[in-house]
């Protein structure tokens, strides 16, 4: 198998994106399609392997001879698939009643929230599992309430393959067009990640403050509800003022 032949983009990468360059560097060229399965796995098991670079290395990689278009898709897709299926069981091992627990440690989440994310991921949670497929950050981890859901197993994979297929695929052919110059397609989607990364930041921090605020309300409307005569002497004092 020749060495993969990155241009010289990929060597200013770093972080992740470095790390997600170098493994698909060395499994590329050790294994050849198979390898880029094994990276993409590696994505869907951990979402800071970003596949916007793993997948356009593939496309490079069709595009020196060292794989086909339809096995370097076929490999990736499998790749997901399985990745997919391993974070799923997580999420069954975890199951409902484990979650519920987990949940209840963590400050300012309360359970009847957790109920109702339960509720709309039963109803929803297909699109959600072919859509989250497509989104940075989200690719693997959404399989995680699919397997506390024990959304069947055959439905699971049909709807990862599905929405994987077209990422992947996109990805792949974006490298393959761009050749030595396969890092642009990391470059500009890193936009779209780091805008994802940041909506997810300003939740976190909306939820946070919003939590607190509402909490600080409730202990002073409890404070006031136990103890009404502190309420009627402040008003006897204002008007006395």
């Amino acid at each position: 198998m020749h060495a993969l032949h990155l241009a010289a983009g990929p060597h200013e990468l770093s972080g992740p994106a470095g790390l997600a360059a170098a493994l698909m560097s060395f499994l590329g060229r050790v294994l050849g399609g198979p390898g880029l399965g094994i990276a993409n796995c590696l994505d869907s098991i951990f979402p800071f392997l970003p596949s916007e670079v793993i997948l356009p290395l593939g496309g490079l990689s069709v595009s020196q001879g060292h794989m086909s278009l339809l096995g370097a898709v076929l490999w990736a897709t499998l790749g997901s698939m399985v990745g997919g299926v391993v974070m799923y069981y997580l999420g069954a091992w975890l199951g409902h009643e484990r979650t519920r627990q987990l949940a209840a440690r963590i400050p300012l989440v309360k359970l009847e929230e957790v109920d109702r994310t339960d509720a709309w991921f039963a109803k929803h949670g297909t699109k959600a599992v072919f859509f989250g497929r497509m989104v940075p950050l989200f690719r693997g981890l959404i399989s995680i309430p699919a397997g506390v859901q024990r959304m069947p197993l055959a439905r699971f994979v049909a709807y990862t393959t599905a929405g994987s297929l077209i990422w992947n695929t996109a990805f792949i052919i974006a490298g393959y067009q761009l050749g030595e110059n396969w890092y642009l397609v990391e470059q500009y989607f890193g936009v779209v990640s780091t805008t994802v990364g940041v909506l997810v930041a300003a939740a976190v921090a909306y939820f946070v403050v919003s939590r607190v605020v509402r909490r600080r309300r409730e202990r002073a409307a409890r404070r006031s509800a136990a103890d009404p005569d502190d309420d009627a002497s402040t008003e006897v004092i204002q008007q006395v003022r």
